[in-house]
């Protein structure tokens, strides 16, 4: 399912039109983000949590000189846990 096929989705679901909806999707996709920008995690109850997962710095090796060592910096990056009613569902 891609972006627009949710906008359609939700539309439909909710008889507004389909600009009002992709509207609505941008909204929420954009207090998400801002959210994990500040380092806040975000619950939607019987969906599940968005969050920011920190990585430790490491070494690692250059793939294309396999005998070359490059450091890769520590970072933090967006994770998922999915809520239980969401296992739920997917395991039916």
């Amino acid at each position: 399912m891609t972006k627009q096929d949710l906008v359609d989705a939700a539309a439909k679901a909710t008889g507004v039109t389909k600009k009002a909806a992709g509207d609505v999707l941008e909204a929420v996709l954009a207090n998400i983000t801002k959210s994990l920008k500040k380092g806040e995690n975000v619950t939607v109850t019987g969906f599940g949590t968005f969050r920011i997962s920190k990585r430790a710095a490491r070494t690692g090796v250059n793939p294309r000189n396999p005998s070359q060592k490059i450091k890769i910096p520590a970072m933090k990056l967006p994770a998922f846990k999915s809520g239980k009613s969401l296992k739920d569902a997917v395991r039916k």
